[in-house]
């Protein structure tokens, strides 16, 4: 279910929801809204995502100050193709809120988290090795769950199934019993 971006503010508890707060903050923060069975995932444009999320942990009504999780989503052949998501939580009011990216398959670049939250370092390394997503000022963007020279990355939809083969074909006629 897409929220409409004019409704009007939400308040919850006697404050602002995260979702108005950030579109009081900078209305081009919030390009779309999901709720879904409580949970709440906003859609941040690419450009915005560093400048969000600190504003999601530094902003006394908002405070979300543990990144969970980061992953990402291939959703080839339909474009934009990835979307990376960041599960964010606010330990002292117990909400979770996502930010999600939509980045396009020609150009899957995004900015860092690691400034904001430092433990995001090994969570965009995994899905810069798995996926091929590259982020700008990452200290130490490398392959952290394959060899440094695999090929590819083997989550993307379009990686071959039984990976890149480079091992000759055993002739039809061996057999274990031909030995």
């Amino acid at each position: 279910m897409t929220e409409n971006s004019n409704q009007n503010a939400n308040v919850v508890g006697g404050r602002l929801s995260s979702v108005e707060h950030l579109r009081a903050w900078d209305k081009n923060a919030v390009a779309e809204v999901v709720e879904y069975r409580g949970e709440t995932t906003i859609v941040v444009p690419r450009e915005l995502l560093r400048a969000t999320a600190a504003r999601c942990r530094d902003a006394a009504s908002m405070q979300f100050n543990l990144l969970t999780d980061a992953t990402c989503l291939d959703r080839h052949p339909y474009e934009p193709r990835f979307e990376v998501v960041y599960q964010l939580v606010c330990i002292s009011r117990r909400e979770k809120l996502r930010l999600k990216v939509r980045l396009s398959g020609k150009d899957p670049v995004l900015d860092s988290l690691v400034p904001v939250w430092p433990g995001a370092n090994w969570l965009e390394r995994e899905i810069f090795d798995l996926f091929g997503i590259h982020f700008n000022e990452h200290p130490d963007l490398r392959r952290i769950v394959l060899p440094d020279d695999w090929e590819g990355y083997p989550l993307r939809r379009d990686y071959p199934v039984e990976g890149f083969r480079d091992i000759p074909v055993m002739p039809l006629g061996f057999t274990k019993t031909s030995i």
